[in-house]
């Protein structure tokens, strides 16, 4: 029997999901659109993803299973012709400090056999290769002195170590062993006086004392190897002189003897204890403490569960990566033993062509990428190394080619945005040449200029052309029309959204009336550029010196109370100058950060701010027990109220007992989770609800507490856009509901755990937030990319919001590469011309109409076709 030709998806309910019947073409390129929350990333990830992985897993056996997490049953009623599934997620790379780009793409450990393999060891303190001697070796070149060379043959048994060494001593002279040499001092070892214990010493074994002959090859064996037994493998030449020379059959150097381990890639790893530096343990930093965190089984005792990170006594985890504060106050040294490589001295002093693994590491993809097309090998190097080089060149080019060339292998994981991990990802994935795959992924071009978009695409297409499904959760009109089918959903978000409004071909879709996807991509409908540019007024921000990471000396000039955006390629330095540089200086200035700044010569202009707000993507909440309702500062008017009603000040009810986080008014039964966990041994943990109280969280006392009908758990189970109607008589929540209404989340649950929230979604309930508190009309407000996860008409009522916000006297930049939201700008930077080392420097700045007119710009080129 033949395998379904499409896949088929009947009755998908998962979340606000109703009741979809789809087909999506197999071996094609699909994306799904459409409004955010329209239910995009359910169809996607919750459930074709879901399906897709839990019968994969479904096919192991009990014991692998207990080893993966299973993702639950989706609500559909059948889903045919699905392949095996790999999701491409912005959540996809952990943020793990002991991962790197070149550990997630694999390209280290290709470059850690090629060390191992053609690696040449130098000593570290005279800076000459290192040479391994057989026995037959050593021979031949003692037998090289002249004729009646007078010279001993020693054992170096104790180098550069304290104690007394007694019963050493004691043991050598039992084997035979005459005459030693302590500290320099030739003595018989019955003489020699108690060593200081607190002292390093040096002890040299005399095996022998010669003079060179015609017939001594046969005593000189001998007494070699006899030296070589005594001090594992090693033993020195002396002349009378005092002339040295170091022979070991390990590698070391000839001057000192200093020896190195067997090359191996477990040598050049950082993750692992041969190669890791012994003073930071391969983090780099030592203001980071490794702990492995154990949780309780009842039936094998103890169970790791993860790695915690501990930094100045704060947990900072894969799982609790989090919030603002913490991260901004994350300021890590550099180690001072490894100088941040991460390993061993012995790992460091390998070289190839005068470079080690970790200055290799620190070049750009681009510039490594050159570096491995400019080494001309030789001889055995070239045929051990061919394969490995090719391997490493593959993913070099195709990391290059999704526009992550400015990266380097040593950047860390966390520090990646979310199109960068996915797109490093996605890299590895062309890589590995697989066929016959379903790759699900959540908007690939977030973070990347339009410049590098057809790169991207094209990485995309060879997905697809190999013979395998790509779904893309997708805003971006390149990607679109570029795609082989188009799903647009709608008409709204959460409750209101979940239906198919169009499907088919982009062309197809553009000629549906019902899909505002379509007309947009049509240009029916557009995103109007503003009839007049702001001046300012009148007060300038100037940052002069900027010379962060890849920053050339930048003098930065803007406009206050203007609305800018900062763009450029990615990895121009934008991110450096605005987040690294700028804001670090004013948070210093306003709020006595800890967060120490990139460098810089000087900033004028500072006294006409009074306060600077970043309002970026990280998530708002480390548990999830915490919601949006919470951070903006709504759930505690809402328990407010709660506890003022009659029957609660009857019952001596305080506004705490209206958390689920407090004992008192939660659910003691599943402690104000609304779900019970049940171990299953040997099979993935279950997760059911809570048959107290029915998923509430809260006890039946404070269930009974209602205010015009509704329970506390109902109101958290409203959505934004039904809790702006219900509490429209409350002033102060009504302001805070709208807040989160006007940023377009009015289809998220109040209730919703903060750990749910896309980085675009985290965004906006901060820009809520900062839109809820009374306004100074002197605030520098900083967004990065906040377009990130919106549809075209959530960008045109986004832009509408932060035009507002300029309205008020305040300065609003972005860092984007929309050009929706570039065209609408009063005042642009540009940076380039490049990333990396290519970048760093300000290309043009001043209206967008004065961007399109430099003819170097590659912002200018692309936004002369959107600002007609």
């Amino acid at each position: 029997m033949t395998a379904p030709i499409d896949i088929i998806i009947r009755g998908a309910r998962e979340h606000n999901l109703k009741n979809l019947n789809l087909t999506i073409p197999r071996n094609k390129i699909t994306v799904l659109t459409g409004l955010s929350g329209s239910g995009k990333s359910s169809l996607a990830f919750d459930t074709i993803y879901a399906e897709g992985q839990r019968r994969y897993i479904d096919s192991l056996s009990s014991y692998a299973r207990n080893f993966l997490d299973q993702l639950k049953k989706p609500e559909v009623d059948a889903i045919t012709g699905l392949s095996p599934a790999i999701a491409i997620d912005q959540k996809s790379v952990g943020h793990n400090p002991r991962s790197t780009v070149g550990t997630v793409t694999e390209v280290y450990d290709y470059l850690r056999l090629l060390f191992a393999k053609v690696g040449v060891p130098e000593c570290p303190t005279h800076h000459i290769p290192v040479t391994q001697f057989n026995f037959d070796q050593i021979v031949s070149e003692v037998l090289q002195l002249p004729l009646k060379t007078k010279f001993y043959i020693l054992a170096p048994v104790v180098e550069a170590k304290k104690g007394e060494f007694k019963k050493e001593l004691q043991k050598w002279e039992r084997s035979g062993i005459v005459k030693v040499k302590v500290d320099g001092v030739f003595e018989e070892i019955t003489k020699v006086k108690k060593l200081t214990k607190t002292k390093s010493h040096d002890i040299d074994l005399i095996v022998d004392q010669l003079v060179m002959t015609t017939d001594l090859e046969r005593r000189l064996r001998e007494s070699i190897n006899r030296a070589l037994s005594l001090s594992q493998g090693r033993m020195v030449i002396e002349l009378i002189s005092g002339e040295r020379k170091s022979y070991s059959q390990h590698s070391s150097c000839s001057l000192c003897g200093f020896s190195f381990p067997d090359l191996e890639p477990r040598l050049f790893s950082f993750n692992n204890p041969r190669g890791a530096c012994l003073s930071c343990h391969g983090l780099g930093t030592q203001d980071l403490i490794e702990e492995a965190d154990y949780s309780d089984s009842d039936v094998a005792g103890k169970k790791l569960n993860k790695m915690v990170y501990k930094y100045k006594g704060q947990k900072v985890s894969e799982e609790d990566e989090g919030e603002d504060a913490s991260e901004d106050a994350m300021e890590l040294s550099i180690c001072e033993a490894c100088s941040g490589a991460r390993l061993k001295i012995e790992a460091l002093n390998v070289k190839i062509f005068e470079k080690n693994i970790a200055q290799l590491s620190d070049l750009s993809l681009l510039d490594l990428s050159k570096w491995f097309k400019e080494v001309q090998w030789s001889g055995r190097q070239k045929l051990i190394s061919e394969k490995i080089v090719k391997q490493i060149q593959e993913r070099l080019d195709y990391l290059i080619r999704v526009g992550t060339g400015y990266l380097s292998l040593s950047r860390t994981s966390r520090t990646l945005s979310g199109g960068e991990s996915q797109r490093i990802r996605l890299a590895s994935q062309v890589g590995s040449a697989l066929r016959g795959v379903l790759y699900v992924m959540d908007e690939p071009s977030i973070g990347l200029h339009p410049r590098d978009h057809h790169r991207l695409l094209e990485i995309i297409r060879e997905l697809r052309d190999r013979g395998n499904t790509v779904i893309l959760v997708e805003h971006d009109e390149d990607t679109m029309l570029f795609s082989d089918y188009l799903v647009d959903l709608g008409p709204r978000a959460g409750k209101l959204g979940g239906e198919i409004l169009a499907q088919g071909t982009p062309e197809e879709v553009m000629r549906s009336p019902k899909s505002i996807t379509g007309q947009y991509l049509s240009k029916k409908i557009k995103i109007q550029i503003p009839t007049l540019r702001r001046k300012g007024n009148g007060h300038w921000l100037e940052l002069n010196g900027a010379q962060g990471n890849n920053l050339k000396n930048v003098d930065l000039k803007i406009p206050l109370g203007t609305f800018i955006s900062m763009t450029g390629v990615s990895g121009s330095g934008k991110s450096t100058l605005v987040i690294d540089t700028l804001y670090r200086i004013l948070a210093r200035y306003f709020y006595k950060a800890h967060a120490r700044p990139e460098f810089y010569k000087e900033i004028k202009g500072v006294e006409f701010l009074d306060k600077v707000i970043d309002i970026n993507q990280r998530p708002i909440g480390r548990t999830p027990r915490s919601t949006p309702a919470t951070y903006v500062g709504l759930f505690p008017l809402i328990r407010d109220l709660f506890a003022a009603l009659p029957e609660s000040r009857l019952r001596g009810y305080t506004p705490g007992m209206f958390s689920f986080n407090v004992k008192g008014g939660r659910c003691e039964a599943c402690r104000g989770h609304g779900q019970m966990r049940i171990e299953m041994h040997f099979l993935s943990d279950v997760f059911v609800g809570c048959e107290t109280c029915q998923g509430k969280r809260y006890s039946s006392d404070i269930l009974a507490i209602k205010y015009n009908d509704k329970s506390i758990a109902d109101v958290l189970a409203m959505t934004v856009e039904d809790a702006f109607i219900f509490f429209k008589n409350h002033r102060n929540i009504h302001r805070k509901i709208e807040t989160l209404h006007r940023v377009g989340l009015d289809y998220m649950s109040l209730g919703q755990s903060s750990t749910t929230l896309s980085g675009g979604e985290a965004q906006r309930v901060k820009l809520s937030k900062e839109l809820s508190k009374r306004g100074t009309s002197q605030t520098l407000y900083i967004l990065d990319e906040p377009t990130t996860g919106l549809h075209f008409e959530d960008i045109k009522k986004l832009i509408e919001l932060l035009q507002e916000l300029v309205d008020q006297g305040n300065t609003v930049m972005v860092i984007e590469h929309n050009l929706d939201v570039i065209k609408c700008s009063d005042y642009v930077v540009d940076l380039g011309p490049e990333g990396g080392h290519g970048g760093g420097q300000i290309v043009v700045q001043g209206t967008p109409e004065d961007i399109v007119k430099n003819r170097e710009s590659e912002t200018g080129r692309f936004l002369k076709k959107v600002l007609i």
